[in-house]
């Protein structure tokens, strides 16, 4: 199971830190994701990292504001973002991927959290 909180409601500049706590078995997990959708879109790819070494990659659209982390101890991963800007307001959605190869899909991804709302205010 997945957990994510930590949304809310910002100023454009502003920061906020998601977290997503799993209670499975995270010795099967390879990768662990955001994704965000925002009315009358698609689920897009925001962050991953890798479980075992924590290699992070990023989209485009969020490189240089947003950071992705995990705590092994905790089985959490996190998402600090910095700079908000209203077009990143959206739900954002943790997942879970057991295999390598794809991960900026959503499809790829087997396990997902309920969503966190995040809305940026200009």
């Amino acid at each position: 199971q997945l957990q994510a909180s930590g949304g809310g409601l910002v100023q454009a500049g502003g920061s906020l830190r998601l977290s997503c706590a799993t209670s499975g078995r995270t010795f099967s997990i390879y990768y662990m994701g955001w994704f965000r959708q925002a009315p009358g879109k698609e689920r897009e790819f925001v962050a991953r990292i890798s479980w075992g070494d924590g290699v992070a990659i990023y989209a485009d659209s969020v490189k240089g504001r947003f950071t992705i982390s995990r705590d092994n101890a905790k089985n959490t991963v996190y998402l600090q973002m910095n700079s908000l800007k209203p077009e990143d307001t959206a739900v954002y959605y943790c997942a879970t991927r057991r295999a390598p190869g794809a991960s900026v899909v959503a499809r790829a991804y087997e396990y997902w959290g309920q969503g966190t709302q995040v809305t940026v205010s200009s």
